[in-house]
């Protein structure tokens, strides 16, 4: 489904390169907006780009590294201007149990799935607002997780920054929407994307305990979670739906 009020918008897609990310951009592009592309493979972005046109810029940057966002965001502004539509969707699913002591895992799900959306805020913030005050729509989303109150045993640092972003982007309302910016946390159940080919324990990922949750369940597609944050940011003005749960149907 296409939604009219996106065209003409210019967005900064993270996590761009594949799952969520990659669809998010996929869709914002076809209803007309002109997507800064971001992640990590730059190879990954430009053929992404070259297929979607024009309206798609690629720009290399990890979110995990000051220096590689500020030159995201200059790069940004210098192709596409002022941003009114910033996509948080770079994140990591590293599940092991907690007596594993893996402190190289929580160190990357907290940088990047909560420090690394900060970073990415500090650089295109300001745009957002100045987009609002200028009379555009302006809108921050957060793509968060169900694992931000619903636990599940192996997922409990992986859940604990999805519960902080949950909270961030809260708390980002009450500084943000008095100036009319807009912010949008999804909290996606399980979904079919990259994430779990990342799981280096055998008994956790595709061919063990997430692999049977598919099978059980039926994951939901990044389509899915596109079209939903195509829907949210396309609302009027002054429509903000600010927390948004979508479950596989038979995901309890």
């Amino acid at each position: 489904m296409g939604y009219d009020t996106l065209n003409g918008r210019t967005a900064v897609v993270t996590g761009a390169a594949s799952g969520m990310g990659e669809a998010i951009a996929r869709h914002l592009v076809a209803d007309g907006a002109r997507v800064a592309l971001l992640a990590r493979r730059a190879d990954r972005l430009a053929g992404l780009a070259a297929e979607l046109g024009p309206n798609a810029v690629p720009v290399a940057a990890d979110v995990t590294d000051q220096a590689s966002v500020d030159a995201a965001r200059q790069r940004v502004r210098d192709t596409l201007g002022r941003v009114d539509l910033l996509v948080n969707a770079a994140g990591v699913m590293l599940p092991n149990p907690v007596d594993h002591g893996r402190i190289d895992e929580w160190a990357r799900m907290i940088d990047t799935n909560v420090t690394g959306v900060l970073r990415v805020i500090r650089a295109f913030g300001p745009d957002l607002v100045a987009a609002a005050a200028a009379g555009a729509t302006a809108d921050l989303v957060t793509v968060s997780s169900i694992g931000a109150h619903v636990v599940f045993p192996n997922y409990a640092v992986y859940g604990a920054t999805k519960a902080a972003l949950t909270q961030l982007a809260a708390a980002l309302r009450t500084e943000y929407g008095p100036r009319d910016v807009r912010v949008t946390n999804i909290e996606p159940g399980l979904t079919d994307t990259e994430l779990g080919s990342h799981i280096d324990n055998p008994d956790l990922g595709p061919n063990g305990q997430l692999g049977q949750l598919f099978d059980a369940i039926g994951p939901l597609a990044a389509a899915d979670i596109a079209d939903l944050v195509a829907y949210a940011t396309s609302r009027p003005r002054h429509v903000n739906l600010r927390q948004l749960v979508v479950l596989p149907t038979r995901q309890a």
